[in-house]
């Protein structure tokens, strides 16, 4: 394989930490296809679509060690001395994370791991789920007329409450994207209003996107959970707060095989 310039060690083997983006494979990068056609061994997580794994050699060694809400197939720590193991074997690993590796992905944590052991590894960047999903929605994260700002955060709960800064969310002029948040969605409108969010802040919740399963649930942080369990909707799923929302029936240009819903 092609060498690129990355962190030195002792080991033969190297990893390759590649992002798989939302889902659509034309968005991915040319450096992660060259990868995925001539890697030895990928290690693969639930949110990499079946189109992207077409790209994949196929002498290639699968394994998936995908991870879903309360359904590990492999936990972190052996997600991680999984990859040393097959780096200090001599393998060129591809270590396949939908969207951005870096962003809620763990690939910090899984290249101290690799750097601890000497193992030598490259980023491949992906797109992430918040440009991706919300692109493919329609729905700009920023604009000049709505919102200035553009904060992440993750959806996941804690004790079964949500564990965020809520105060940050609820700031004006701003677009706040929840990760992984389908599962305690009316937990975060619940504290959004409470902290001072008006209850028809426009909210949009899109399962698969980017993919023809796309569906697109636009509501208020007072009707959005009661909206979505109507739909259906299942994970994954991304959740756009803000104003920019109001945008998605103007320039919604993806049409999947499902017609998006606004209901």
């Amino acid at each position: 394989m092609t060498e690129r310039q990355a962190n030195a060690g002792p080991a033969a083997g190297r990893v390759y930490l590649v992002g798989a983006g939302p889902g659509d494979p034309e968005l991915l990068t040319l450096r992660a296809v060259r990868l995925l056609q001539q890697t030895e061994v990928i290690v693969y997580d639930h949110l990499v679509s079946s189109a992207v794994l077409d790209f994949v050699s196929p002498s290639a060694e699968r394994i998936y060690a995908g991870k879903r809400r309360n359904e590990h197939t492999m936990r972190q720590e052996q997600i991680n001395a999984l990859l040393i193991k097959l780096a200090l074997e001599g393998k060129h690993v591809v270590r396949l994370k939908g969207g951005d590796p870096f962003i809620f992905g763990r690939g910090g944590e899984e290249l101290q791991a690799l750097a601890a052991h000497g193992v030598a590894f490259e980023v491949v960047p992906g797109v992430t789920a918040a440009s991706g999903v919300s692109s493919y929605a329609g729905i700009p994260l920023t604009h000049r007329d709505f919102a200035q700002s553009c904060l992440f955060v993750t959806g996941h709960l804690k004790d079964g409450t949500a564990d965020l800064d809520w105060p940050s969310l609820v700031r004006p002029n701003q677009t706040v994207v929840v990760y992984m948040g389908l599962g305690g969605l009316a937990d975060i409108c619940r504290q959004m209003m409470a902290h001072g969010a008006a209850p028809d802040l426009p909210i949009a919740v899109v399962q698969d996107g980017s993919i023809a399963s796309q569906r697109v649930v636009t509501g208020t942080l007072a009707d959005i959970p009661e909206r979505v369990a109507r739909e259906g909707l299942r994970s994954p799923c991304l959740t756009i707060i803000g104003h920019v929302v109001s945008l998605h029936d103007t320039l919604a240009w993806f049409r999947p095989d499902r017609s998006s819903t606004a209901a």
